[in-house]
């Protein structure tokens, strides 16, 4: 049967969109042909893609270098660049950041403003003797001194990290601990969920820990009014210069640290903003990020397509779940990013902003971090707005960046991903790394290079690390670890993590199947399943946070596997289903499944501090209904 689109764009949005105009330039009809002209020729796309974006700098001649292995390809390899100059663009009048607080405060910096603000961090910098390839790293909130202090950095080619000021001692200690910095900017204090919460004692043990650092910035009211203003450096710098070091959720072992190219993650970023979600010049630009998330390095690329930035720094649903959209009707903003997790949220609030809110400037919703099933397709556009652009996309840390992702020239589906990034060449496989049908769950992979591959892991002699997290388990091909399906309408539809793939007799189940089933209904909040390993097989475990003042009863049980037997199959139903009152996350809020299967199994969580709430764990340790 032939499945009905939520939304499809007329032929007036279309023909206004930059996807169009690029498509126009290359002279092919869809976006089917472009994607196609891409992967057959990925070092003219990457080039052309350069030149339509705007990026500032010397492309050079060549435009692609060959590797004797997948990881080695080099694009664009005489081309240089500064991220900085990029960013920050001309020191106008215009807005370059707007940023609201929990607490209230409120910011408007201008590029003029901008520009001021950087080149009195560069004195800073330059008085601690940073220099081109120093780290600086910063353990800061969402707000626009972050993003300077990483535009004064990368101005001086020297490499930027940050974690958001809810990360532990410890969990600081073990990202930036790693890659040696030699200056640290960091906030006295940050709001959240209605508290102020203190981060100087924590501040004192990190700095006192970090022998590399040479100085210790408390970024607080008036912390730049002793520096004179000064002229911004943007030295141009070879396309693989490194720009960031992200950090891995590190829920199985030591934060990875993944170095990525200064050329790479621009260029990438800029098609997916400017081409994917149809960012245009004087757009407003707001994802509900912390510094801690790659969607915080993705949204400060927006500044390079003349766009503004809408930053919000607290909890997303404080007081109450219309926040967030009370902040797009007071910036107006154009495109909104948002999470899964905050979309079921607000479902389950039973706010309807269609009806409380205005809107109007908004075209574009993008959600990623977990699988946004189709009942959150439908509550955005029967409850948020008819017209609007919904794109999920998936991606993450490993490329900063998208594998599969929106088109705003073609219909949106419930429940699926529209479209493989640009330049992508996406497949979905078998264990054999053979292709599998429409249809068929398998691993998602990239079978050929792109420019935000990472540069390296840090401390990674010979690239060991590095070649086991994605190329290691199929010859040729980025392997990125999602289990995931592609459907008729060619679109895709994420199942959840591969490697937290459930298994019960041999078949292999994605968790978002069993969510989409659980987490809809009213007396559940939120749940996390795993496998166990139980009688030489896999049994399914289903832990669930009710809602409040509702019981996890026999009957309540027996509804949940009818639903999941009869919407799925007999084969997804959980052989235990039990309470708990808290399920742990990742700081960017992303369930730790694995976690979970790892203490249930008895065997020790390598790296809690990367979790939010690591006292949650307590709860699935020798629980008796999983004793043998």
């Amino acid at each position: 049967m032939k499945q009905t689109s939520l939304w499809a764009p007329s032929r007036a949005r279309i023909e206004s969109t930059n996807l169009f105009r690029f498509q126009q330039r290359i002279g092919v009809l869809d976006y089917r042909e472009l994607h196609e002209w891409s992967i057959a020729n990925p070092a003219e796309f990457w080039a052309a893609a350069w030149d339509f974006c705007g990026i500032v700098g010397d492309r050079g001649e060549r435009l692609i270098e060959e590797g004797d292995e997948f990881r080695h390809t080099r694009f664009l390899p005489d081309a240089t660049l500064n991220v900085a100059e990029n960013l920050l663009g001309d020191p106008t009048d215009d807005l370059a950041m707007t940023f609201r607080g929990e607490d209230g405060e409120a910011v408007d910096l201008t590029r003029a403003e901008l520009h001021e603000m950087v080149g009195r961090i560069q004195a800073l910098m330059r008085r601690a003797g940073v220099s081109t390839g120093d780290r600086v790293a910063a353990w800061l909130p969402n707000r626009p001194e972050t993003y300077a202090v990483m535009l004064a950095a990368t101005g001086l080619g020297a490499v930027f990290c940050s974690t958001s000021p809810d990360f532990g001692v410890d969990g600081v200690i073990d990202r930036f601990g790693q890659i040696e910095p030699v200056m640290l900017f960091a906030a006295p204090s940050y709001a959240y969920n209605g508290k102020r919460h203190d981060c100087l004692d924590r501040l004192e043990e990190i700095a006192g820990a970090l022998s590399s650092i040479r100085e210790t910035v408390v970024v607080e009211p008036g912390w730049l009014g002793a520096t004179e203003p000064a002229p911004i450096t943007t030295e141009r710098l070879p396309f693989d210069h490194p720009w960031y070091v992200l950090f891995s959720s590190g829920t199985t072992g030591k934060p990875k640290c993944i170095v990525h190219r200064t050329g790479g993650v621009l260029l990438k970023h800029m098609v997916e903003q400017q081409l994917h979600c149809d960012i245009q010049r004087g757009d407003k630009v707001f994802y509900f990020t912390t510094a801690g998330w790659m969607m915080w390095n993705w949204l400060a690329s927006a500044l390079a397509s003349d766009a503004t930035l809408v930053l919000f720094d607290g909890a997303p649903t404080f007081p109450d779940a219309n926040r967030l959209f009370d902040l797009v009707d007071e910036t107006g903003a154009t495109l909104m990013g948002i999470s899964a997790k905050f979309i079921d949220a607000c479902a389950n609030a039973g706010i309807r902003p269609v009806e409380t809110h205005d809107l109007s400037m908004l075209r574009s919703i993008t959600s990623t971090g977990s699988t946004l099933t189709p009942e959150g397709f439908e509550w955005v556009y029967e409850n948020v707005k008819s017209d609007v652009f919904l794109a999920s996309m998936s991606g993450g840390t490993d490329l900063c960046g998208c594998l599969v992702i929106g088109d705003p020239t073609s219909p949106v589906f419930a429940g699926e991903i529209q479209v493989p990034g640009l330049g992508m060449e996406i497949d979905v496989v078998d264990s054999n790394g053979v292709s599998v049908a429409p249809g068929v769950e398998g691993e998602l992979v990239c079978r050929n290079p792109f420019p935000s591959m990472p540069l390296r892991f840090w401390d990674d002699p010979d690239d060991v690390r590095y070649k086991a997290a994605y190329f290691d388990q199929f010859a040729g091909m980025w392997h990125h670890g999602d289990f995931i399906s592609q459907s008729s309408t060619g679109g895709y539809v994420i199942s959840g993590r591969s490697d937290a793939t459930l298994n019960p007799g041999g078949v292999r189940i994605g968790t978002a199947e069993i969510y989409r089933r659980v987490d809809t209904m009213p007396e559940i909040e939120e749940s996390v399943v795993i496998g166990q390993s139980w009688d030489n097989d896999t049994r399914i475990v289903l832990f669930v946070k009710m809602a409040a003042g509702e019981q996890l009863t026999d009957e309540v049980q027996s509804r949940i596997r009818s639903r999941i037997r009869s919407e799925v199959t007999p084969r997804h139903v959980p052989a235990i289903i039990a309470a708990v009152t808290d399920i742990p996350r990742t700081r960017s809020g992303k369930i730790t499944e694995l976690a979970v299967r790892d203490i249930v199994a008895g065997r020790a969580i390598a790296n809690v501090e990367a979790l939010a709430n690591p006292e949650a764990l307590d709860q699935y340790r020798d629980r008796p209904e999983l004793a043998g």
